[in-house]
Formats: C-alpha cells, structure tokens, sequence
C-alpha cells in the first residue's frame, strides 16, 4: 500500500512539474538531448564516469525536482536573474558582474569551474553537472532573463485559449508542451543544419547568451503590452523563437560540455 501511495504521489508531482517550472520537462530533456547527440567520444566518456550509460535527460530536471526537498532550499533563485528591461550589451554586462551569487549567471561560472577541478567528491560533481545542464536550458528560456517586479512575467496574467494562465508559465511549458512531440522527436526536427552553422549559434560566453535571451524578453514584454489573450496567433508568432531558443540551448550545453570533459 505504501509503494501503491509513494507512486501516486509520485505521478502527482511530475504532472505538477510540468506546469511549474522552466521549458517543463519535454523542453529541458529536448535540450539535453541535442547537446548528447553533439558531444565528442572524449566528453561521453568522461561524463559516463559521473553517470553511467543514463541519458543526460533522465537528469535535466532533476534541479526542479529537487526544490521540495528543503536541503535544496537555497538553489531556487539559481534558474533565472531578473534586470531591468532593454539594456545595452554593455549594461547587461555590468549587471551581471554585479549581481548576487546566488543567480543563474554566477552560478553557472562556478559550476563550471568547479567542473573541471576534478577533485570533488562524486556526488557533487554529479550534482554539479546535473545543475549545469538544467541552467543552460533555463538560460534560454526568455522569461528566467526578465525584471524584477513582475518576477520574471509570473505576475502578467494572461489567457491561453481562454484560461486564467500567466506570462512565465505560457513560455515555460505551454509554447512547448502545444507542438505534441516527445522530447526525442523535438530534439530530432529541430537539429538538422550543418556543422557551420552549428558553429555561428554556439559563438560566445554565458554573459552573451544571456543577453540573447535578455533581448527576447524585452520583446515579449512589449508584446504582452498589446494582446494577453493568447492563442493561435501568439503561437504563430513565436513558434520558430521558442525552437531556436532550445536548438541554441542544446547546442551551447554540448559546448560546455566537450569543453570540460572533452
């Protein structure tokens, strides 16, 4: 009885996950897949001495997943960093260089850092990576790049196809979860170009890639300001954003990656 209670609850709370947090679960496991599918033998080598022959996206919400866990209470504000709205690159930066430690940006400098030292102990590096491929999705969702009085757009409501929703949430999970596939065949209908340009996507550090995604939110913030009744239309709109945005994901992840354990 036990068991039969601990699996319902269990299938309680990933039904809930999947609403609740960034890109939800097909988005993170969409981007941990295009970045397994473009890591060298070296780095899947390495990453096997952490994990095993498990897929990287059995991990890439086990981040999420965590935050009940109240030993895990002090990672929340690492999945996003709020700024004020339409900053130069240069601005951007700054903000960055300034901020908190406890954000998305400072943490994945140290988890990347940390990566490469090779001298924790296993169950830090395998957390450690498991946060890095997970901040490296969130980094690509737009709304986990916004400002701070609205939290990231969790305060915009809106309608999607007539029901009470907000901002965050229609960009977490709804964008993604309206397209019907499984993580495996998104990660497969999005990663089809050539190696080049691969190459041009993956150009750049964290700071950078933020600031793409700052630019993103900046335009679905003033978007927002038009029409929060969202439906086919709004779908229309961004569903080549939202795919460009988990293709970068995936394939800056696999930079990462061959970078540290290649």
């Amino acid at each position: 009885m036990k068991q039969i209670m601990k699996l319902i609850l269990t299938i309680i709370f990933l039904g809930i996950a999947s609403h609740a947090w960034a890109w939800g679960l097909t988005g993170h496991r969409v981007v941990s897949e295009i970045a397994e599918r473009h890591l060298t033998k070296k780095a899947k080598r390495n990453i096997q001495k952490l994990i095993g022959r498990q897929h990287l996206a059995y991990w890439a919400n086990w981040p999420d997943f965590v935050k009940s866990d109240h030993a895990f209470d002090e990672t929340s504000p690492y999945h996003y960093i709020n700024t004020a709205g339409n900053l130069s690159p240069e601005e951007f930066r700054t903000a960055l260089q300034s901020s908190p430690e406890n954000n998305i940006y400072k943490q994945l400098v140290r988890l990347t850092a940390e990566l490469k030292q090779r001298n924790l102990s296993l169950t830090v590096q395998q957390q450690n990576l498991y946060f890095l491929i997970h901040l490296v999705g969130d980094a690509h969702q737009p709304m986990h790049v916004g400002r701070p009085e609205d939290l990231g757009g969790n305060k915009i409501n809106v309608t999607w196809f007539g029901k009470p929703d907000n901002l965050h949430r229609v960009w977490d999970s709804s964008l993604v979860d309206y397209e019907k596939y499984s993580y495996t065949e998104y990660a497969s209908v999005l990663d089809i170009h050539n190696k080049r340009h691969n190459q041009e996507l993956t150009v750049g550090d964290y700071a950078s890639w933020l600031y793409d995604t700052h630019i993103l939110a900046n335009k679905i913030y003033a978007d927002a300001t038009i029409d929060n009744n969202l439906s086919y239309r709004y779908i229309y709109d961004n569903k080549y954003i939202v795919e460009e945005a988990l293709l970068k994901g995936g394939l800056r992840l696999a930079k990462m990656l061959n970078e540290i354990f290649g």
